[in-house]
């Protein structure tokens, strides 16, 4: 008896397997049949690229496709006209999946391997978002699927998440609580390899100072003018001396975005824009601080006023190991990036231009899981400390490509890019399906979760209880 029992145990893992396995290859299957319309979709943001919160046609294509695969759309969320939420299901557990669209200022480039603006100072999808968002949201459809046909209870949200380059779209998103339901967050990015490995980032304050003085004639009454410009001028001096008494790995940005109008006029208003990053937000807090009392002290001593506005500030990413497994798991599954001969002429001459070119085959290959530290920073860092989440990159760029480079964006608008975001949806669909299917799973993703946040934990967004900053991006 005893022996028959065994085998029937074995006999019903191995059939719970096969099922598993079944599962899988259907929904790899049904995205490789849907992976022309998902490349028209993301070519579609990558010709027009659009700023933060400035994504109108981009947030509604997404909602429009979504809708038409029957989830529920709940437009302007957190008081951002372009964010949305897409749902799909009922029940336990939720799953959200991210997805970025905006472009970055001045990246416009078109998809050859030399330098050739689309569009001269034009926006371009620098980042691989046009990627990220339609390659995230071919997952969402697929998990909807798969939770359609097994009939399983659980809900598949899609986050359509705006502005994250600069401006904290979702912080926003969490801070209005639409997090608090999630089980567990899968997400991607874009990049230059596939890899799947729990790892941490720097959280940031990011703000705008301005000064107001007094014109003046420049030449003939300079003693009536008060310069806005020696203003931030003073600032900038003062904070890059902080530099030398700050702790690793503080890193202190700063560019003038008003300067004045004319150097024969004094200038009467002039603005420079901060970005504050550190490993731990106590820390961007406090340097930060210091950054303000820099601003007070230049007004005091140029005679001119200051104002300052906090326009971004996001948590350091909080890792989930096991989260990160599930996805490394199945991107071993799914494979790297194959290219064809015309992918792989591209790539070398692109290589070209690349102060650091990897490996050209690297673009197929899984990288081992281990994990790093980042050293740029995400609003997503919020959304890990609010619910488990782990992020994939998948080879989207030639590999040695940096991100915010005109070689990122002519890639992306490739079929390299376009391989990459398929890697990476197929990834998040099987991730999805695995936490569907397997509550154990759930459980030790959330075990890992409360163990590193730690007990008492209560969210503050850095940004504090200021409105979103809608007009960041425009001129």
């Amino acid at each position: 008896m005893k022996r028959s029992f065994t085998l029937s145990l074995a006999l019903s893992i191995i059939s719970t397997i096969t099922f598993a396995q079944k599962d899988k290859d259907k929904i790899i299957a049904d995205l490789d049949a849907k992976k022309d319309h998902y490349k028209e979709i993301a070519k579609e943001l990558w010709t027009n690229p659009e700023l933060g919160y400035l994504e109108e046609n981009s947030s509604a294509l997404l909602q429009s496709e979504l809708e038409k695969e029957g989830f529920t759309i709940k437009k302007g969320v957190a008081g951002i006209p372009t964010a949305f939420t897409a749902t799909y299901g009922s029940g336990s557990p939720v799953i959200g999946v991210l997805g970025e669209f905006d472009a970055l200022p001045g990246m416009s480039q078109d998809a050859v391997p030399f330098r050739k603006p689309r569009v001269v100072d034009a926006p371009g999808q620098a980042c691989g978002h046009h990627l990220f968002g339609t390659g995230s949201m071919a997952a969402a459809i697929a998990a909807k699927d798969y939770l359609k046909e097994s009939g399983k209870s659980g809900t598949i949200r899609f986050y359509g998440t705006p502005a994250e380059e600069g401006g904290s779209g979702k912080v926003y998103m969490v801070r209005a609580g639409l997090f608090d339901d999630v089980d567990a967050v899968v997400s991607w990015h874009a990049g230059d390899k596939n890899a799947s490995n729990p790892s941490t980032n720097l959280a940031t304050i990011s703000g705008k100072f301005r000064f107001t003085g007094q014109s003046s004639h420049a030449a003939m009454a300079p003693e009536l003018g008060r310069s806005a410009l020696d203003g931030v001028e003073g600032m900038n001096d003062l904070v890059n001396m902080l530099r030398e008494h700050t702790t690793e790995p503080t890193r202190i940005h700063y560019v003038i975005t008003k300067g004045g109008d004319a150097p024969n006029i004094v200038p009467k208003e002039a603005e420079v824009y901060y970005v504050i990053r550190h490993s731990n937000r106590k820390e961007v807090k406090a340097v930060w601080d210091r950054v303000v009392k820099a601003a007070e002290g230049a007004a005091i001593g140029t005679e001119t006023e200051m104002t300052y506005e906090i326009i971004g500030g996001t948590y350091e990413k909080l890792p989930n190991e096991p989260l990160s497994k599930i996805m490394h798991d199945n991107m071993t599954l799914v494979g790297g990036v194959s290219y064809s001969a015309e992918d792989l002429e591209f790539a070398k001459e692109i290589q070209k231009s690349l102060g650091a070119p990897k490996p050209i085959e690297s673009a197929g290959e899984i990288q081992p899981m281990e994990f790093t530290y980042g050293k740029a920073s995400a609003d997503t860092g919020d959304v890990s400390w609010n619910a488990p989440t782990a992020a994939v990159n998948t080879a989207t760029w030639v590999p040695g490509t940096p991100a915010h480079s005109w070689q990122a964006v002519a890639a992306g608008g490739t079929d390299i890019g376009f391989k990459g975001m398929m890697v990476a949806a197929k990834t998040i669909a099987l991730s999805a399906m695995d936490l569907f299917k397997n509550p154990k799973l759930l459980e030790a993703v959330k075990a890992d979760f409360q163990k590193r946040r730690g007990p008492g934990f209560t969210y503050e967004a850095l940004l504090g209880d200021r409105e979103p900053a809608l007009d960041y991006r425009k001129n």
